[in-house]
């Protein structure tokens, strides 16, 4: 028996993971949403691509092991949305098995419907769990995290984007984890200087802001009201509201050239960000932007090196490098930069 009703009146609660790709479903919170963040008559599949096997560096094992289970069953009991599972990041094993994962918060639908990504969209009207920070703050504890990255929906329906509860969930993991340090993955706020400026309040310790692509291609990959410039701004004022650290990252593979890819670690860098992550594209479903090419290890080395040339204190490139893969790592390597640039 088929689990859609026959009318939108009618329609009932169900669980998403049940649904196929792009299905409009009643979320468990009330509202409605689709599927995976892109309706399935939205872009057309390309058929060749979907059947084609990728390249051998791009292949990763499913996650399994004690520790992965671990990890699972703390973000299950705490209801906690992570990006590892949203995103469908190819990294989920790896990190939940050295039990580290990056939490999402203020729900798990997200008000835009970017092309590249597979959270689910839709409208929450306003929704939130008033008990999300408490929840936060106790995942790092059980897991025991010395760094945690929180990022988070697109939420256009609230005021300041959900600013408030972000800065209270991060006021909640440094009260109840002291030695934890912070990085903060934010949406863009609608470029809203006051929700920008309410999360760099916190104290955290990396402010990060995903531009995503170059600026030709930003109309196509991201939702509408993602713009180029209002990415860059977001960046811009948080580091002029104080913060010492702040870090972007792109997909490549969309069909961006090397001078494109140029110009915005010029424009990332002309807006102070200090840290860069690029990884390859991976199309979620069949419904999402396709691959305009796999590009190589090689490649990714080489444009590690342009971005050191630009200025960052460091840069994670690879084929499976992710805006939160080893974090922790990135800012050791970017701190150790900042001493040695004194000392010298």
């Amino acid at each position: 028996m088929s689990t859609q009703p026959s009318t939108s009146d009618e329609r009932s609660t169900i669980i998403a993971s049940d649904l196929r790709s792009g299905a409009k479903y009643r979320h468990r919170d009330g509202h409605i949403a689709i599927k995976d963040g892109i309706k399935a008559s939205k872009i057309t599949p390309d058929i060749d691509q979907i059947r084609s096997p990728k390249p051998a560096w791009i292949r990763v094992r499913a996650p399994s092991g004690t520790r992965y289970r671990q990890v699972q069953h703390i973000v299950r009991t705490n209801q906690l949305a992570t990006v590892c599972e949203e995103s469908h990041c190819p990294n989920i094993g790896e990190c939940w098995t050295h039990g580290t994962a990056t939490l999402m918060l203020m729900g798990d639908v997200c008000t835009r419907a970017c092309s590249f990504c597979a959270v689910d969209t839709g409208n929450p009207h306003g929704w939130l769990d008033p008990n999300e920070p408490r929840a936060a703050a106790n995942a790092v504890s059980l897991m025991d995290l010395r760094y945690v990255v929180l990022t988070s929906v697109d939420r256009d329906d609230l005021p300041l984007g959900g600013a408030e509860h972000y800065a209270n969930c991060i006021y909640a993991i440094k009260q109840s984890n002291p030695g934890t340090t912070i990085e903060a993955l934010t949406p863009d706020f609608q470029g809203n200087e006051d929700a920008i400026e309410r999360v760099v309040e916190t104290r955290l310790d990396v402010f990060a802001h995903n531009i995503e692509t170059v600026e030709r291609l930003t109309p196509t990959v991201r939702d509408p009201r993602a713009t180029y410039a209002q990415s860059l701004h977001t960046l811009q004022h948080a580091k002029k509201a104080g913060m010492d650290l702040t870090k972007s990252g792109l997909m490549l593979g969309l069909g961006e050239t090397p001078s494109e890819l140029r110009q915005t670690m010029m424009d990332l860098r002309s807006q102070g960000v200090d840290l860069l992550t690029l990884g390859q594209y991976l199309r979620p479903t069949k419904h999402h932007l396709s691959v305009a090419r796999w590009v190589t290890p090689d490649e990714f080395e080489q444009y590690r090196e342009w971005g050191l040339d630009a200025g960052f204190l460091e840069v994670a490139s690879g084929p499976l490098v992710r805006s939160s893969y080893r974090a922790d790592e990135l800012v050791k390597k970017a701190s150790k930069s900042k001493v040695d640039a004194i000392q010298c």
